[in-house]
């Protein structure tokens, strides 16, 4: 039984940083939790928009606590395509924290914005 984040199925110590942010601290804090939630939840704490493939790390940990068979995470990405095109969209669409540079997060947590000096200038 995993007792600690970094012990779950596709949980490394980024993706557990993150879920410690958003108030996730022990595995047992997921159950019963809406993986759309975490992500949206993790986008508003961080103010940065992260890939979609965290959401599928999210579905993945969520399961395997809730007892199904530990599985990549990209086994959940056909459904997430499926299920949250809605919730990824609208996190694509909407401004990260009132800001108006495009900042985006991978799973290796390193982020990017728009410098302001390679911005066209009009």
């Amino acid at each position: 039984m995993a007792t600690t984040l970094e012990d779950l199925p596709n949980i490394g110590p980024a993706i557990a940083n993150n879920l410690r942010r958003i108030g996730v601290h022990y595995p047992c804090d997921l159950v019963g939790q809406r993986p759309e939630e975490l992500y949206r939840a993790l986008g508003e704490a961080t103010g940065v928009r992260h890939d979609p493939c965290v959401l599928d790390v999210f579905i993945s940990a969520v399961r395997f606590v809730e007892g199904e068979p530990a599985r990549p995470w990209w086994y959940y990405t056909a459904e997430r395509k499926r299920r949250y095109a809605a919730v990824t969209a609208v996190e694509r669409a909407r401004p990260v924290g009132g800001q108006s540079d495009f900042k985006y997060s991978t799973r290796s947590a390193f982020s990017r914005s728009v410098s302001p000096s390679l911005k066209r200038s009009s």
